[in-house]
C-alpha cells in the first residue's frame, strides 16, 4: 500500500507555514495561502519539485477560495481533516442543547481552536478510524477527487495533462495506480458514501470534499447537497462543518 497520509498532506498543503507566492498550474497564479500553493511549496522544500503539488492544483482546480490559512496549513492533511470535523461535531452537540439563536457561552466548543489532535475516544482520532490512519486517507483522497469532478472541469483534455504530471512526479507505482484510476472511474458517490463505517468518518468525508471545492456552482453545490444527504448529515452538522472550514481558511 502507498503512503496515502503523505500524498493527502500534499494535496492539502501541509506546508509547514511556509507562504511563497508561486505560479500556478495552467498558468493560473495562486497566493501564498492557496492551498496548491502550499503543496507545491512542501514539495520543493523536501526536494520533491512542484510535480505533485501541480497534479493537485489540476485535480482541485486553482480558485481564489480554495485556501488554508497559514495557521491551519501546519497540522498536516488528517489532522486538518479530522481536527475540523470533530470540532463541528462538538458545536452541532452543544448546539443541540441551547436555545435557537443564543449566544455560545465562553470557552464554548465554537470558541475553542480547530484541535491539532481530536482526543481519542472520539471516533475521529486517526488512531481508532476502522482500517487504521492509512485506509482513512485513501478514503478521503478518493473524496476529494469525487468532489473535484463534481464541476465536470476534469475532461479527457485534463485527465491527459494530469497523467503527464503523474508521471514526472516520482510517485511509486501504487500511488500512480490509485490516482489513474480514481481520474478514470466515473464519479460513483455510491463509493464514496459506502466507505462511511461511522457517523465520525462521514463528517469527515463531506469536510474534505468541501475542503476540495467552493460551492460556487450550480453542480458543486448539488454534489455536496447530495453528498450531505446520502452520508445522512443532519443540516446543523453540515452548516457547522461550513464554519469549521472557514475558520481553517481564515486560520
Amino acid at each position: 500500500m502507498f503512503d496515502a497520509k503523505s500524498l493527502l498532506d500534499q494535496f492539502l498543503g501541509g506546508a509547514g507555514g511556509q507562504t511563497a507566492n508561486r505560479q500556478g498550474s495552467g498558468g493560473q497564479r495562486g497566493g501564498g495561502d492557496d492551498l496548491m500553493s502550499r503543496g507545491r511549496d512542501f514539495l520543493t522544500s523536501q526536494g520533491g519539485g512542484l510535480a505533485v503539488g501541480s497534479i493537485a492544483g489540476l485535480l482541485l482546480g486553482s480558485k481564489s477560495g480554495r485556501k488554508i490559512g497559514k495557521k491551519a496549513v501546519t497540522y498536516g492533511g488528517m489532522a486538518l481533516v479530522a481536527g475540523l470535523a470533530y470540532k463541528a461535531y462538538q458545536n452541532y452537540k452543544t448546539g443541540q442543547g441551547q436555545d435557537q439563536g443564543a449566544a455560545p457561552a465562553a470557552g464554548s466548543p465554537s470558541q475553542a481552536p480547530i484541535p491539532l489532535e481530536p482526543p481519542k475516544g472520539t471516533g475521529f482520532h486517526p488512531e481508532e478510524v476502522p482500517g487504521g490512519a492509512n485506509t482513512m486517507a485513501v478514503t478521503l483522497l478518493s473524496a476529494m477527487i469525487a468532489a473535484a469532478k463534481a464541476d465536470g472541469h476534469i475532461d479527457a483534455d485534463e485527465q491527459r495533462r494530469i497523467f503527464d504530471k503523474i508521471d514526472e512526479a516520482g510517485l511509486d507505482s501504487e500511488a500512480k495506480a490509485f490516482l489513474m484510476d480514481e481520474l478514470r472511474s466515473p464519479l460513483d458517490l455510491d463509493k464514496i458514501v459506502s466507505s462511511a463505517s461511522t457517523p465520525e468518518v462521514a463528517a469527515e468525508i463531506y469536510a474534505v470534499s468541501r475542503l476540495a471545492i467552493d460551492p460556487d456552482h450550480a453542480a458543486e453545490k448539488a454534489y455536496l447537497q447530495m453528498l450531505a444527504a446520502r452520508l445522512n448529515l443532519d443540516a446543523g452538522l453540515v452548516d457547522e462543518i461550513e464554519i469549521a472550514v472557514r475558520e481553517a481558511e481564515e486560520a
